[in-house]
């Protein structure tokens, strides 16, 4: 399904890469956790299943697709097959739980009818088929991340890549989110999920891989957070500890939001859009 062949990324000229000599493969149907510290190299990893950041060396394949064979107008599509959650949900704020979810299927042209069909299927699997009217300031956190999660699952993506979605939960309501994340993988979606959540991927115990500067050091298959055993490093990038991105200063926040949104089901857009955490950017600076 995902697999990465001898891949190196290296942002800056001259700075220690991102990712180095990543080989590792995540199969059809798998439960996958990425941990390490920030900086490690896990939001680049999934900048490049992608495809909004390109390998320096080696290959990226998706679907048995090399990406590098894709052409830009064809990215879109290929986004669509993947969902993506974040840690701070980037629901539009002035649309109702439904049209959230309703937009994933609008920027691609869903027919009304079926639009009517899923949206509310989607509610129900997500358990807030009684919040559809729902602003997301009107809703918990787990409600918006449940949104999220519906969103990024209406258009029933092959894979659904997940950046710290339990980041801003109380411990309660992320195991509520992680339990759903497990629903939709056991419906078939392969679901990679960057997480600092040691308790959730303890309670798990799913296949966990680690970084550390940019190197795999772990790969468990029925892991925990923390490894059993020390861990060396050969070699790899330096994290300096930026781990904020840009200010989008002078940018209309209902236009920032909706280009969010639409990055979600596959439209064109920045790599430094895409994700909370811009460790493995911020490491390369």
């Amino acid at each position: 399904m995902i697999r990465f062949d001898n891949v190196t990324k290296t942002y800056m000229r001259g700075q220690s890469p991102a990712v180095e000599n990543l080989d590792i493969e995540f199969s059809r149907g798998e439960f996958v956790f990425l941990v390490g510290a920030s900086g490690s190299g896990k939001s680049t990893l999934m900048r490049m299943i992608l495809k909004e950041v390109t390998p320096t060396r080696g290959v990226v394949y998706v679907a048995g697709k090399d990406l590098s064979r894709i052409p830009s107008w064809r990215v879109p599509s290929l986004r669509r097959d993947i969902g993506m959650v974040f840690q701070d949900f980037r629901l539009l704020p002035s649309k109702t739980a439904y049209q959230n979810i309703e937009f994933a299927l609008a920027v691609i042209g869903t027919p009304r009818k079926v639009v009517r069909r899923l949206v509310p299927e989607m509610l129900e699997m997500v358990g807030l088929e009684d919040k559809g009217r729902r602003l997301p300031h009107e809703l918990s956190g787990g409600e918006q991340q449940r949104v999220a999660i519906a969103r990024a699952y209406v258009n029933r993506p092959s894979i659904l890549l997940a950046d710290e979605p339990t980041g801003n939960l109380d411990p309660s309501t992320a195991e509520g989110i992680l339990d759903l994340l497990a629903e939709i993988n056991e419906r078939g979606t392969t679901v990679v999920i960057a997480t600092h959540d040691s308790a959730a991927v303890d309670r798990m115990r799913r296949r966990v891989v680690e970084l550390v500067n940019g190197v795999v050091v772990r790969d468990d298959e029925q892991g925990l957070y923390e490894s059993v055993a020390p861990v060396s490093v050969i070699s790899g990038n330096q994290p300096d500890g930026t781990d904020e991105e840009p200010a989008a200063d002078g940018l209309d926040e209902e236009l920032i939001d909706e280009r969010e949104a639409r990055s979600v089901v596959g439209e064109a857009f920045s790599a430094e859009d895409a994700f909370t955490e811009d460790d493995d950017l911020g490491a390369a600076r």
